[in-house]
């Protein structure tokens, strides 16, 4: 199967500094990107100021993969880190996957395995223990690299406090 990325071979890249916005919420959809470095947040602004963070791309990752068939974006793209993003016109994305079928199916596998760990943290979320999450977190992924502790905590939805906790009664 080809590498879909490769579409973005020569694409021109824009470099965000952390916290910059690429797109905000009801921009018309003109560009696909690709995260080439750093890290982007999609998010979705709440009437009480907060926001919910829907999605999170770092190096190597489509950024919202489903404006290929939208005529506006539904959340604002932010920054997190400074970051380098390779994008080009929509149309030409579209053109490019008609084109070539093999990468257009790299694609598609590519977002498949994003619906299956999607719906696996979904399923994790729903578990009320942070012994239980942490279990199955491990069980499907292994056991972190070292410093990754921290986002295995953002990814189950505990604090690190109540992660680093957890992880200290296990050393017990």
């Amino acid at each position: 199967m080809s590498d879909w990325k490769q579409l973005f071979e020569d694409a021109p890249t824009r470099t965000l500094e952390q916290g910059a916005i690429l797109f905000r919420r009801e921009d018309r959809v003109r560009s696909m990107y690709l995260v080439r470095s750093g890290m982007v947040a999609l998010e979705r602004p709440l009437a009480d100021g907060t926001a919910l963070t829907l999605s999170v791309a770092t190096s190597g990752m489509a950024l919202a993969e489903a404006s290929l068939s939208a005529k506006t974006y539904h959340c604002d793209a932010i920054a997190c880190l400074n970051s380098k993003i390779a994008f080009m016109p929509r149309a030409t994305f579209r053109s490019a996957l008609r084109d070539r079928p093999d990468d257009a199916l790299g694609l598609i596998e590519t977002y498949a395995r994003e619906i299956q760990s999607q719906r696996a943290r979904i399923e994790i979320l729903r578990l009320r223990r942070v012994a239980d999450r942490l279990d199955a977190w491990l069980d499907l992924n292994g056991e972190p690299p070292s410093g990754g502790w921290i986002r295995v905590a953002d990814q189950i939805g505990v604090s690190p406090p109540a992660l680093y906790r957890e992880l200290a009664r296990r050393r017990r």
